[in-house]
């Protein structure tokens, strides 16, 4: 049996990222991008990747969205990173096109597992985590800030999927960083969202790199209260805490310092000085953000729980302001959310 043939679903910093690393370690890899100009761009000149390790330089086969229906072989492996409102299209997209015996994961942000599996069925899906900071401004040129030896994954199946499998993707997602793999893939997503729900959405309304946000007075409060909300709600889903960002299970042993715990590990291993959420870069770019999927969703089961989610209804609120009404990301919205937290 040769070489698998992966398609990495979604080229932006993250996807190329991997899609790079995946590459360097001689896999055969196609990458299926949205982005004309980036397309082209990795077409003529290759993929760059500038991390602290240097500059990892590739010749990717990268296709356009609108190329997939010229396909003609399936793919045994699909990496899906696209943004998380984009996956239930694009993963029916690419489903005819993932061979029989193939796996398709969710390299993502948010609650993805399911959405892949309504795609291509359960015993073709892999859920994964990704903990990866890099950002993307120009075409074919990639500023990862976690190199591999600081990005982290987790991966594992739903019930009833490929458990037998999950060191498939695993040993794939090593090329790109320390990969975890867990028995509760559902639960170790809702650990990621809370992480989320905490940072991306909150530092980007104030405008800011995450760091500087985090020495912003009133600010690690805000996070806090956030990511509480969104750690109750996955309780109240049944979700148990699991530690994440290898973090051990004594570390997170005590719910109520969970949070807390996971926001140090958070910055002392991933965050560096002048990384911007995703959210951010979205909204600098004026395109639409994951807001409704993060910090929405936990707002959106906190209703059906019965859990209150003050703060992650202030948060999608502003988001929303800011995606729809022109209000602008700054320091001073900040006060809008300390005003929800408790």
């Amino acid at each position: 049996m040769g070489r698998p043939r992966i398609a990495v679903l979604g080229a932006g910093a993250n996807g190329a990222s991997v899609g790079a690393d995946l590459i360097a370690a001689g896999h055969d890899v196609t990458l299926i991008e949205q982005w004309p100009a980036h397309v082209e761009v990795m077409r003529a000149e290759g993929l760059h990747v500038l991390s602290p390790d240097g500059d990892l330089h590739v010749r990717p086969h990268v296709i356009h969205l609108c190329e997939v229906a010229e396909l003609t072989r399936p793919f045994d492996v699909v990496l899906v990173l696209m943004k998380a409102y984009d996956t239930p299209w694009a993963a029916r997209m690419l489903a005819p096109y993932l061979a029989g015996g193939g796996l398709m994961a969710g390299v993502q942000n948010g609650m993805t597992t399911r959405t892949v599996q309504d795609a291509v069925g359960a015993s073709r899906t892999i859920g994964a985590v990704i903990e990866c900071s890099a950002t993307m401004d120009e075409p074919g040129i990639v500023h990862r800030h976690t190199p591999v030896s600081r990005s982290w994954f987790a991966v594992g199946a739903l019930p009833g999927g490929p458990a037998d499998r999950v060191a498939e993707i695993a040993a794939l997602l090593r090329c790109a960083g320390t990969v975890a793999t867990v028995d509760d893939i559902e639960a170790a997503k809702w650990m990621k969202l809370v992480s989320n729900a905490t940072l991306l959405a909150t530092s980007a309304i104030l405008g800011l790199p995450m760091l500087d946000a985090l020495h912003t007075p009133g600010f690690r409060a805000v996070m806090v209260a956030a990511g509480n909300e969104a750690l109750a709600v996955g309780g109240a889903a049944g979700y148990p805490v699991l530690p994440i960002f290898g973090l051990t299970p004594d570390e997170v042993a005590d719910r109520s310092s969970v949070v807390d715990t996971m926001t140090d590990r958070l910055f002392e291993g991933f965050v560096v000085p002048g990384a911007t959420t995703t959210v951010l870069q979205d909204w600098t770019k004026g395109r639409h953000a994951e807001v409704d999927d993060l910090n929405g969703l936990v707002a959106e089961e906190g209703r059906r729980r019965g859990v209150a989610t003050p703060v992650n209804d202030a948060v999608v609120s502003l988001a929303h302001r800011i995606e729809r009404a022109g209000v602008r990301p700054d320091p001073a919205l900040l006060s809008e959310l300390v005003a929800a937290a408790p």
